[in-house]
């Protein structure tokens, strides 16, 4: 990843909770199919409110507790890669939100490996 050289943008799929792909959670799904791919990682965001085209409210107040909490499914890429691999994606949201939006990335390097 040089920033000198590269355009990269910010994806973002906005699911719930209870989203299935293939028997498992769809996010995870998401995951396997992004590191599937070699992006260099991405981020899985379980949100504690929300509500989407449906109206439907997402909350973790006790009183209204919803076993469906939005999820933010996000990674920063090269814009390349994510033409790529949104064919894919689409294909298995069946409903939620994609959205990207252009970045500029400051550090791309990987954290340091922990010491023994």
């Amino acid at each position: 990843m040089d920033p000198a050289s590269d355009a990269y943008e910010l994806l973002r799929i906005f699911i719930g909770e209870r989203d299935n792909f293939e028997g498992k959670p769809l996010y995870q799904g998401l995951v396997e199919l992004l590191r599937s791919k070699h992006f260099a990682g991405e981020t899985v965001l379980r949100g504690i409110s929300g509500f989407g085209a449906s109206s439907k409210l997402h909350t973790d107040r006790f009183d209204m507790l919803s076993l469906d909490m939005p999820i933010v499914v996000e990674c920063v890429e090269i814009v390349e890669n994510i033409e790529a691999v949104l064919p894919e994606i689409e294909q298995i949201v069946g409903g939620g939100l994609i959205t990207r939006e252009n970045v500029r990335v400051l550090l791309p390097r990987p954290a340091a490996p922990p010491e023994p």
